[in-house]
């Protein structure tokens, strides 16, 4: 009996590596994988045209899709976390000296208000720095994905979309979301990498970035598809675990060394599964309603494919 075909988006790294390679397939389903080479265009067409059967997606891009009736449902494999401490910019002759002065100012936002980094950038400067987030005007450069998407009044996007020039001029004194090679802009929290594994070791702040939806259409049609896709997923990134901990990495990536970092503090730096990540997910739809990428909290069972709520990888 053939396989049924599934049209696919992810980005290659060296956790899915094995399941876009082939090493690691699933019993019933074929992926195929289009190559997008920016990966938010895949995001985009996903949440506007529906168009894969199976795509990674930025986290609190999900949220904010399923919030506003997106017809997908994710699968609780995370392909991507990150430390975000480096995301937050500053231009230098305005004098700012750490998160805590941006009370009360403008400050860019890379793309659109709901992307994932800028959520939790956004995240840091509050709960770290103890900022009120409504007292900044938030300027993002670019649109939502979601369209249908409306935020809060302290979100006027610049009218040029040039954030860069907006930053390096003091237009705008920080922004979230990106870096810059630029004189006049720099990181705003100094060792920035060091600083996300203090938050990591301190009180469990390890980000989650990217996980993996699904059409509705096909879960209900095939509903084996949820865990076919998780436990290919998950012994793919096992295996990549154990090449991390066996040192056979030859050439690690700034990924890769994220990963390591984790490994200080836990067996597994990339659980897959709600029940390893619950925390970290709670915390993600709080920051999400406080910031209103989201009307308010959702419940994590409402956000997952039933057959794979209690997996774990």
């Amino acid at each position: 009996m053939s396989k049924t075909k599934l049209k696919a988006v992810s980005r290659t790294q060296n956790n899915n590596r094995r399941v876009k390679e082939g090493a690691v397939t699933l019993p019933d389903f074929d992926l195929e994988f289009e190559d997008v080479p920016v990966l938010v265009q895949g995001f985009r067409r996903m949440v506007r045209q529906l168009e894969f059967d199976v795509c990674e997606m930025a986290i609190t891009t999900y949220l904010c899709a399923k919030a506003h009736g997106v017809k997908f449902t994710a699968i609780p494999i995370f392909l991507v976390r990150d430390f975000h401490h480096g995301a937050i910019a500053h231009h230098v002759p305005s004098g700012l000296k750490s998160p805590a002065d941006l009370t009360g100012k403008r400050v860019g936002v890379n793309r659109g208000y709901t992307v994932t980094t800028g959520v939790w950038a956004r995240s840091i400067i509050q709960d770290e720095y103890n900022v009120d987030l409504s007292s900044i005007t938030w300027a993002p450069s670019g649109d939502e994905h979601v369209e249908t998407y409306r935020a809060p009044k302290n979100v006027v996007p610049l009218p040029d979309g040039d954030l860069e020039a907006h930053l390096a001029s003091g237009d705008v004194v920080a922004a979230v979301g990106d870096s810059y090679d630029n004189p006049s802009i720099a990181q705003m929290i100094p060792k920035e990498f060091e600083a996300g594994v203090a938050a990591l070791k301190k009180r469990g702040f390890y980000p989650i970035n990217h996980t993996v939806v699904v059409r509705d259409d096909v879960l209900q049609k095939t509903p084996d598809v949820a865990i076919q896709l998780f436990e290919a997923f998950a012994e793919s990134k096992r295996q990549y675990v154990a090449d991390l901990k066996a040192g056979r990495i030859s050439m690690p990536s700034r990924v890769d060394k994220v990963h390591m970092a984790a490994l200080d503090v836990m067996d597994d730096p990339l659980p897959y599964g709600i029940a390893p990540n619950r925390k970290t997910l709670e915390g993600l739809i709080k920051h999400a309603a406080t910031q209103k990428i989201i009307p308010a909290p959702m419940a994590i069972e409402d956000l997952f494919a039933k057959p794979v709520l209690n997996s774990v990888g």
